[in-house]
């Protein structure tokens, strides 16, 4: 997918442009490839960008560690301000108080959008945070408390052998 020149979509229709997808996005593993429309508008000191895609990736599921396909898919859009940034950027402080305000992307506009970076960011971000494999899922099988396994390591079997001797010592 091609970086798109901002200053050109002043000159398409409706300064948009409307992007068929169905490839891969680099970086992310996926299934099938991500298909979908993305469609970027300028509006002036900003571009309207948004997106309805939909691909399947394989998750590993957090209770009992098996992988399953998940299908992902996203329907968002956003604001993205296009002002000129500060070119000393080698000259900022190592930190500084960051408005709320301030916490938008913003591109230079005569820059360029990437339109695989921001669909990549948008899959990420819909991705579970909790992977669980389905309602079913009982999760790694687990030994109760007081429950013992019938199978004893060979390594531990003298300790095995005193732990009932002493049992029987008790009784």
């Amino acid at each position: 997918m091609e970086a798109i020149y901002i200053p050109k979509l002043l000159k398409a229709p409706d300064q948009t442009t409307e992007i068929s997808i169905n490839n891969s996005i680099s970086g992310l593993d996926t299934l099938t490839p991500v298909k979908g429309t993305l469609i970027v508008r300028h509006g002036g000191n900003f571009l309207d960008v948004s997106v309805e895609a939909e691909t399947i990736v394989t998750l590993i599921c957090d209770r009992c560690v098996q992988n399953y396909n998940h299908r992902l898919k996203i329907a968002t859009s956003e604001l993205i301000w296009l002002e000129a940034g500060n070119p000393d950027l080698e000259n900022l402080p190592l930190e500084r108080e960051v408005l709320l305000e301030e916490l938008s992307e913003n591109l230079s506009p005569t820059g360029y959008f990437e339109p695989q970076t921001w669909i990549y960011e948008q899959l990420s971000l819909a991705m579970p945070i909790r992977q669980v494999c389905g309602e079913s899922c009982v999760g790694a099988t687990q030994v109760a408390a007081g429950e013992e396994t019938t199978q004893v390591d060979n390594r531990w079997a003298s300790l095995a052998s005193l732990k009932e001797q002493l049992k029987n010592h008790n009784n």
